[in-house]
Parts: C-alpha cells; structure tokens; sequence
C-alpha cells in the first residue's frame, strides 16, 4: 500500500484499543502434541469472536518476547515426561488460562503488536514497519532535503504509528522526528478539511503547544515532522529513563519513578490547563493527554499530537472512559485525561483504575481536592469539571506564568463548521458505544446475581412460602364447602384451623333430644297406606337455626349451663295406643 494508495473499498477501520479476552475452550491431542482451543473475542460483543489454535510452545514464544517488560508472568513450566496425561493436561490448561489474563488485562501488554498477534493473527499480520519505511522512501524521493539516520523502534505504544530520527541536510546538527501513522475510525472531517487542520497546525506558534514543522495527508495515513527532543517525555522524566528505549521497558515495570514536588505539579499542571483552554477556545478536539505526550522545553510544558484527534486515532484512555457515560464530550474526556496526568505527577505512576475514592499517603492535600473532583466515583457519576474551573482553583490559581499576554487561535469560519460536525459524530460513536458497554454490564450483574447462592436461598424460601400459602387456601376453601353442605341450613361463621372450636350444633342437638324424651309424649301409631295423601303428610321438621355467631352461641352455652332437673314439669302420659272399638 503506497503512501498515496486510497483505502479499499468498504475497509474496516480497526480500532486498536478496543481489548481482547481469551478463553481456553478445549485442548485435543495429536500425534506428539497438544493443542489449546482458544476463544478471542474483541469488546462485549459475542458475535464478533473466533478461534485461535496455539501449541505450548507458542505460549513460550510469546512469554519471551514480552520477557524485556521487567514483569515475571505466570507461565505453567515445561514438562518432558508425562506431558500427554489427561490430569497434567488439564492442570497446564488452567495455568495457560492464568497466563492470558494476566496479559490481556494488563494495560500496556495487551496493546502490544506481539500480543495482538498471538490473538488475532489476521488483523495484525502486517508489517507495519517496512510499510511505514517504504512510504517515507517515497516521501524522500520528492523532498531530497531530509534524511533519515535511524528508526526509533517501538518507543509508542501504537501499532499503526511508527517513529523516525532524521535530519535536515541544510541544517545537519539539528535533528528532528518524523512520525508516520495510519487514519483511525474516528476520523470524520473530509479529506479537503483535514488538510486544511494541518495547514493550520502547521502554521501555530504558541508556547503550550509543540511545532510542527511538516505534515502530509492522504486518504489512509500521515506523515509527521517536529523537533526531537533528547530529554524525552514527562513519562521519560517521571520514570527516569532513557528516551529512545522500547516502551515496555521503559513504563511496564520502572524501577526508579518518582512523583514531582509541588512547585512543579502546579506549574506544569496550570501550563497544561492553558493549553487545553486554547485548543477548547479555537474548536480543536484533542482527547489524547498523557505523560508521553507532554514535552517540557526550558520550564514550559508543551502538548504534542495535537493532530491526532482530527487524525481519528483512538485515545490511549479510551477503555477507561467508555465504562463512564458522563465522560461524553471531547472537553469532559481531556479533563478525565488530566485528572490521569495529575495523580501520575503526583505519584509516580498512573493509577490503577477509575474511579479513586482513596488516596492513600497523598503527599499534598490541594492536590488531592483536584483529584477528587475529576477521578472520584461522585465526580464521574456526575461530570466533569471545566479547565476555567480547575484553573482557579487555589493549586493553579497563584501560578506566575511567563507568557502572560492573551492566545488564541485563528480558525475560519467554514473550517470551525466542519470542525463542529466531526466534533459531534466523534462524541456519537462514543455515547453509543458507552450504551452497548452499559447494557452489557446490567445484564452480566442481572446474570450474576440470578445465579448468586444468596439469590438461590431466596427463591427457595420465596417458593416455600408460596406453596404453604397454596395450601392452607385450600384447606380454607374445603371448610367452608363442608360448612354450606352440613345439615345445619344456615351459614355458620368460618373458623381456623390452627386453633378449632368445638361446634355448637352438637350441645344444641343434646339438649333438644334430653327435652323431648322428657316433655314429649309417645307418638300415635302410624295411619294405614290408603289414609294418607298429599295434605296429611307430615311435614319436615324445622331447620335449627344457630342464630348469630356472637350472641346466639353466647345465650346457648349459658341456658346449657343453667339447666336443671328439678325444675321440670311432671307430665302424666295418656296411653293412646289401644284400638277403639
């Protein structure tokens, strides 16, 4: 692909810095080795996943290649004898798992070619180098006054970006860094606009910002001059490395970082914050503040790649704010980036993850309220502050600043337009993203917690208690039936079966039997067949009534109580059962 080659119709910009997840799936043995089943998958989308087969000796490769990191990674041991054993195959499988996640979810390695590689062999199989060499030959070929002395090899962390010493032959003692890097997916200006940005860049001479001498666009890359700068980064002098070395050596495991004092911290930070007032105020999107590209030249800190936001190269922070859907505008995620710039300032290192509610031995406590207002769980719960609003806080308020006179910059009206669009398009794509992300995660916690121990238990107990509710209903409904069907005829108030009351037909009936075999006499013998008709049947005897449930039973129990023998009346029985004649 040359440098002026336009990309392919319908090419998928890949965005690097979306991570990758390896899952060990299977292992299937072969004739003299065993085979890992490995399932990469790139975001929270399953649909974008696929297999990989690697051997042991695959995972071996690529522990040594990552070894010049400083970090001792979990990688299971070799074994010679007995290495087709089902158990010990089982055993390495978990100790391979262990290994992958201890890269992919590591921040610098799993944004490594090597790894990127390993996992996706067919988006990175390319070679980025020799495709970044053969575009600058070409660039050289029509501009006969540089030279290139020697390529910087991996000092970046980004793939697609690849760095070069070169000279100028006019000016041969000077030495200046071209950079060449591919367009990325979040790139929305049309190619007519970008390169007028360029132009503009090209042509801005402020303090906080670093020159650049030369660019060039085409419709899949750029190329890239500025001054090179022996002293390195503000990562280089917070690490206290050497510039040139490779990036994992240099930030994956430095020895000797050290936080800054405070006189420092407030001047950097406050020339910083001029900074990106500048860009905000002009309508430039920035979105790539970090350590690296911060240059301090005489006392003056100045921001570098600025371009790459209008490049639509992915910031190196961004799987850190997708996971907060405040962090939504290009301003909001340059004050996150800060907020990650200041604790690395302050304490050596960046920070392991956001949000930070501690801040354990903090060395000076202004610097912990800014902190806390960018990088705190209620800061990004609810938004993030504005740079007018960290400037006059009482850490940057009192800042002397050499260049005291007013900066802006110039953009046209027809460009700040254009600007605007790609501006809005590029905050799109974030708020949709952040949406996929945030549904993804109230799904896996409804996942987890549905599948929890706790929630478990509930279910049970919520289904016990149903299932006694179920039943003592219909113990209630079977009373009640039994209660309407009884001889009594009338309604008879429900009771509970815990605790049962004796019924009050039963004393009623006793005492109705006891009157009448007392008081009532015999009766006549039954009339022949022919005698009786319909008028002349005896008619039923009357349904006892209970009466009420509260007075009626009341009165009953206490005339049961209050019967006497004695005070019943003799009768004298008249015998009628003689025929007469």
């Amino acid at each position: 692909m040359s440098f002026l080659e336009k990309p392919a119709p319908g090419r998928l910009l890949l965005d690097d810095t979306v991570p990758l997840t390896a899952v060990i799936e299977a292992s299937q043995n072969l004739q003299s080795h065993t085979e890992y089943i490995v399932r990469v998958q790139r975001g929270v989308s399953s649909e974008n996943s696929w297999q990989v087969i690697r051997r042991y000796s695959d995972f071996d490769v690529l522990n040594s290649s990552l070894m010049v990191c400083g970090i001792s990674l979990p990688l299971p041991p070799k074994k010679l004898i007995g290495n087709m054993d089902r158990e010990f195959i089982a055993e390495r499988q978990r100790g391979l798992q262990a290994f992958l996640d201890s890269i992919t979810q590591h921040p610098l390695l799993s944004c490594s070619l090597t790894v990127k590689k390993f996992l996706d062999p067919n988006n990175y199989s390319a070679n980025y180098t020799e495709i970044a060499l053969q575009q600058v030959s070409m660039f050289f070929r029509s501009d006969l006054k540089w030279e290139v002395l020697e390529p910087l090899k991996d000092i970046g962390w980004r793939i697609r970006k690849k760095y070069f010493l070169i000279k100028n032959k006019e000016q041969p003692k000077e030495m200046y860094l071209l950079s060449w890097v591919d367009l990325g997916p979040d790139k929305f200006l049309p190619d007519k606009d970008l390169q007028s940005v360029m132009k503009l860049l090209t042509s801005l001479s402020t303090p906080y910002l670093c020159p650049l001498l030369f660019s060039s666009t085409s419709e899949s890359s750029a190329l890239l001059i500025r001054p090179f700068t022996e002293k390195g980064s503000l990562r280089d002098h917070i690490c206290k490395v050497k510039p040139r070395e490779s990036y994992l050596k240099k930030y994956c495991n430095p020895k000797k970082s050290q936080g800054l004092e405070l006189q420092h911290i407030k001047l950097y930070g406050r020339q910083i914050l001029e900074g990106l007032k500048l860009l905000h105020d002009g309508g430039l999107f920035y979105g790539h503040l970090h350590a690296s590209n911060i240059i301090v030249d005489d006392g003056v800190c100045r921001l570098m790649d600025v371009e790459n936001g209008m490049l639509g190269v992915p910031s190196a922070l961004r799987p850190a704010f997708t996971q907060l859907r405040k962090i939504n505008t290009t301003e909001s995620i340059d004050i996150f980036c800060f907020g990650h710039l200041l604790y690395e300032m302050t304490y050596g290192r960046p920070p392991d993850s956001v949000p930070v509610d501690q801040y354990a031995d903090v060395p000076y406590a202004a610097v912990a309220s800014v902190l806390q207002s960018i990088l705190s769980t209620e800061a990004c719960k609810s938004g993030m502050p504005t740079v007018l609003e960290l400037i006059k806080t009482p850490l940057f308020s009192d800042v002397q600043l050499q260049h005291s006179e007013k900066l802006q910059i110039k953009v046209p009206s027809r460009l700040k337009e254009a600007l605007k669009t790609a501006k809005e398009s590029l905050e799109k794509r974030l708020q949709e993203e952040q949406r996929v992300l945030h549904q993804h995660r109230r799904l896996t916690r409804a996942q987890s917690h549905h599948g929890s121990e706790e929630e478990r238990k509930r279910r049970k107990i919520l289904a016990r208690k149903k299932s006694r509710q179920s039943a003592f209903e219909n113990e209630e409904d079977v009373t009640v039936r039994n209660n309407n069907n009884s001889g009594s005829g009338a309604s008879s108030p429900p009771t509970c079966p815990s605790s049962p009351t004796p019924p009050a037909t039963t004393a009623c009936s006793i005492l109705t039997v006891s009157l009448g075999a007392l008081t009532t006499p015999p009766p006549p013998p039954p009339l022949p067949p022919a005698m009786l008709d319909s008028s002349s049947r005896a008619a039923p005897p009357p349904l006892s009534s209970s009466g009420g449930a509260g007075g009626g039973r009341t009165a009953l129990l206490s005339s049961i109580q209050a019967f006497s023998k004695n005070k019943l009346k003799k009768s004298e029985t008249v015998d009628r059962s003689q025929p007469i004649i």
